[in-house]
């Protein structure tokens, strides 16, 4: 009994130095440090800065998104030709974007095979944007591939 007793001890200790008492308390720091930080921000209606400024659209096709999971995502135009396949060669960005779609369309309860808009932005930048749901991703900061699978379509 004694050796159960020994275990328990050894455990109660362990699992308090598993995470030290300074490192939770850091954390709260650090999070109520953000909420003011916020709430300061919001209080003296200070400007937005992390936000990319207005830029017209130059030019704008209508694609669907159309696929499964498993045999993977075809961009069609709106006749109904295939543009691309999330599974061709570094377009599998392509799939990610339906996934954000389909999740937007399913929470609105609205038609999963609606049309998007693919646009290319006057600063040089391609957004896709889904009327129907008021959803819209500039791709911007998701790596060369992953921005060239859509800007080929609208070049």
């Amino acid at each position: 009994m004694t050796a159960t007793n020994s275990l328990a001890n050894q455990m109660k200790y362990r699992d308090r130095d598993m995470v030290p008492a300074v490192l939770v308390k850091a954390m709260f720091a650090l999070m109520l440090g953000a909420i003011v930080l916020v709430g300061y921000a919001r209080l003296t209606d200070r400007p937005v800065i992390g936000v990319a400024p207005h830029s017209d659209i130059v030019r704008e096709i209508a694609i669907i998104l159309d696929g499964t999971r498993n045999d993977g995502v075809q961009v069609l135009d709106s006749d109904g030709i295939k543009l691309a396949h999330s599974t061709d060669n570094k377009s599998g960005f392509i799939d990610v974007i339906w996934t954000s779609v389909n999740r937007a369309r399913t929470v609105q309860g609205v038609d999963l095979n609606a049309p998007l808009r693919l646009v290319r932005l006057e600063n040089g930048h391609v957004a896709v944007i889904d009327d129907t749901t008021g959803w819209k991703i500039e791709l911007i900061g998701y790596g060369q591939d992953n921005v060239a699978a859509f800007a080929k379509l609208i070049d």
